[in-house]
């Protein structure tokens, strides 16, 4: 194991700031012996073994085998829930390991208290306001610390919003042939809660899992019950109550059905240090022909009848997103949550998924497989030696996406991006096996210099890089938030990055990378592309951010950053469009972008769906069914679960988009087969019946052993029904002919001929 301690003087500098830290912490409120007196910094208490509040040049001496015998997974390097593991990573020390305390952890793993089942006495799924007031007991009664100033660009604490003018709807104009995402109208969302208090309500629940109840209205029409949260970490820590914090919409909250124009989450953002409400909309417009990335544009949102002012509102990473771009939702996607320290570069952690839980959230099922297909992406790029890596890499990673999506990121200098963070994007891994990485985070890109982060590759600072040297490796933070003349080879040698730092060392990735990046500065980040955006919404929302009382920046900002070109094509000293221009020069006369020609990015091709069948006579039946598994086949994740032959008795082959399966005749449309699902002639396709999700089809029910039915249909006409009764244990129905016939008791037979009972 490499020394975690680079140098005495470093370790003493790491201790008075410690200490110092420590002092900083806010005063407890919940036991009396709490209270009154700071807590000792548990790193100090660690170092000070013999605890008399003095680190002696004999526990010096010590501290290096002290701090590695911390070391849990031999890695060389301490994360914070190491060294802090009764408190989840060091909780209550704002802007010293990033974050602003609590329980957050390095990444996903953050404290969440369950309420909703607990409170929920009428059993309707969601808390009224008179459970409410009963489940916001608990939260209070665990004990608050006082959260640290609120603080806006530059560090000046925040002021809280005031009230907004009143909206009603018959005000606003009405948009319902426009497209969710489009760019030429400015959409207005009514949410109206059950009471006035919401807003302290909504925050005191925001680390629960309570959602609060809202009714939404958009162009005239009103959808119940949507679930309402604050969302984001900096965007709600750092922005004082009364002013704008970003949302979650959930408008399934209640109604599995219920959907805006197909899309079941929103997700407003307050735009917090970015002035011109625009970066994640400049984001999504640079980078949409050439990756999967999310959608996004501006919103007013009026809330119990007063206005809030802009959002801009980016499209959520789900399976409606997959759906979208890759033409099924199977497969597992992850979350690579955002802090300063999240370290989720993809470093390989060893074998145990334990380290990857707390660095990735998982928002597909919970699968072991899944887990072991992300800990052998990360080996196989850590541990593959160079020469070796393309043979091993490409049959599990979309290498050129990938390329594009480092490309992007740096072009665009997104300061909440992998290359400064680690953090911060999403992941999705394809039911062939594939990784893509997807851009998560926006709204920190297209801006001026905030930080180090320029000059020459590498880390730098202190010892070993950064704050932390030699005790944590390379700082997670990076070099900075960059600027227009960040460096595009920033962080190249960085083992924290290996997406940048083992992919860039193969000379024909390194090759391939500088020419997206030229391409990219020289034909997409122009004001030829860009400057028209920007001018269309400084048009679109400018009026309603001059009346925005709960805005975190001010208007003169706004129409700063958003500034048009001058009459002679010079852009306005601080705003976007100089952003563009001097970001654009510098890559081109960057000494290896300019020794690179331009290339023809190929267009990003979406898969769409294939159209459903036409009419329900179809050669299609319901073959076999097995309603009793408990011991006979397993399906891929390894269960004993029912499951539901359909057998294609035709010559063609045939695609099952637009057909379903249902155990409900009400309900004809209860489970559709995946968008491309394909049955070839003489085929057989197994749907495992068990209302669970993984490799594999499966369908959002189960099977009784008592008896009901199964319907085939094409969602409005039945196409096949099978009705049984009680089943016996293991053995399966079905057709014997595989044509017609009746059903009766069979040998189960999954993919197979039918075969009798013996």
């Amino acid at each position: 194991m490499r020394s975690l301690v680079t140098s005495t003087g470093f370790l003493t500098l790491l201790i008075v700031i410690s200490a110092s830290a420590a002092k900083a912490l806010p005063q407890r409120n919940g036991n009396p012996q709490d209270r009154g007196t700071p807590p000792i910094d548990p790193l100090f208490s660690k170092l000070d073994t013999n605890g008399d509040m003095v680190i002696s040049a004999e526990e010096l001496a010590k501290a290096n085998q002290t701090l590695q015998s911390l070391d849990k997974n031999n890695d060389g390097i301490l994360d914070r829930r190491e060294l802090f593991p009764q408190d989840g990573g060091f909780p209550g020390i704002p802007n010293f390991f990033g974050g602003a305390g609590g329980r957050s952890g390095m990444g996903p793993d953050r404290f969440e208290q369950k309420l909703t089942e607990k409170f929920d006495l009428d059993e309707n799924g969601y808390l009224d306001l008179d459970e409410r007031n009963k489940a916001l007991e608990a939260v209070q009664s665990r004990g608050r610390g006082r959260r640290p100033p609120r603080r806006g660009p530059g560090g000046l604490e925040l002021e809280p919003g005031t009230p907004g003018p009143r909206v009603q709807p018959d005000e606003v104009k009405k948009y319902s042939g426009e497209p969710l995402y489009a760019s030429n109208v400015l959409r207005t969302l009514f949410i109206e809660f059950d009471n006035d208090d919401w807003e302290n309500q909504m925050a005191k629940l925001k680390k629960t899992d309570v959602e609060m109840p809202a009714t939404l209205s958009v162009d005239g029409k009103e959808y119940p019950l949507v679930g309402v949260k604050f969302r984001g970490q900096s965007s709600f820590d750092h922005v004082p109550a009364g002013s704008k914090r970003s949302l979650n919409l959930s408008m399934d909250f209640i109604h599995p059905d219920q959907h805006l124009q197909g899309y079941k989450t929103l997700n407003l953002l307050n735009c917090n240090g970015d002035a011109s409400f625009l970066s994640s909309i400049l984001f999504s417009h640079l980078a949409t022909p050439f990756l999967p990335v999310p959608k996004a544009n501006a919103m007013k949102v009026v809330i119990n009848g007063e206005s809030w002012g802009i959002f801009c509102n980016v499209q959520q990473f789900n399976k409606d997103f997959l759906k979208e771009f890759y033409g099924s939702a199977k497969g597992a996607r992850w979350k690579v949550a955002g802090s300063p320290q999240a370290d989720g570069g993809l470093r390989y952690l060893g074998e145990d998924f334990a380290p990857y839980r707390q660095r990735f959230e998982i928002k597909s099922k919970d699968a072991d497989h899944s887990w072991k297909s992300l800990v052998n992406l990360c080996k196989v790029l850590n541990q593959t030696p160079i020469d070796e890596l393309p043979a091993a890499i490409e049959p599990i990673l979309n290498v050129e996406g990938t390329l594009r999506f480092l490309a992007i990121d740096m072009v665009i200098v997104n300061s909440d991006g992998y290359w400064t963070r680690a953090s911060d994007y999403s992941i999705y891994l394809d039911p062939s096996g594939v990784f893509h990485m997807i851009p998560h985070d926006m709204n920190e890109a297209f801006r001026g210099e905030r930080g180090p982060g320029r000059g020459r590759p590498g880390g730098g600072g202190l010892p070993g890089g950064g704050l932390f040297g030699g005790l944590f490796g390379q700082p997670p933070g990076g070099r900075g938030h960059g600027g227009p003349t960040l460096d595009p080879l920033e962080g190249i040698n960085n083992d924290r990055m290996p997406l940048r730092s083992k992919l860039l060392a193969v000379p024909r990735y390194r090759q391939r990378y500088l020419e997206y990046v030229r391409t990219l500065a020289e034909k997409s980040l122009t004001h030829q592309n860009l400057a028209k955006v920007i001018a269309n919404y400084q048009q679109l929302i400018g009026t309603e951010v001059k009346s925005d009382t709960r805005r975190t920046s001010s208007y003169d900002q706004f129409t700063k950053a958003t500034a048009p070109l001058n009459a002679n094509l010079s852009p306005v000293p601080g705003s976007i469009n100089e952003f563009i221009q001097v970001r654009r020069d510098f890559l081109l006369q960057h000494d290896e972008i300019k020794t690179v020609a331009s290339i023809q990015i190929q267009p990003l091709v979406k898969k769409s769906p294939p159209k459903a069948f036409a009419n329900p006579k179809i050669n299609l039946i319901v073959n076999e069914f097995l309603a009793n598994n408990t011991t006979t086949n397993r399906d891929p994740e390894g269960e004993f679960e029912d499951w539901i032959e359909l057998f294609n008795q035709g010559t063609e082959d045939l695609d099952l988009t637009g057909i379903y399966l249902t155990d409900d005749p009400k309900n004809l449309m209860k489970w559709g087969f995946p968008s491309g699902t394909q049955i070839t002639s003489g085929g057989y396709l197994i749907a495992w019946a068990d209302a669970d999700d993984g490799d594999g089809i499966h369908a959002n029910f189960k099977l009784s052993k008592e008896g009901e039915s199964i319907i085939l249909s094409n969602g409005k006409t039945i196409i096949d029904q099978v009705d049984f009764g009680p089943q016996d244990l293991d053995i399966s129905e079905g057709r014997l002919s595989s044509t017609s016939g009746k059903i009766q008791k069979l040998k189960p037979t999954p993919g197979k001929n039918n075969q009798p009972v013996d």
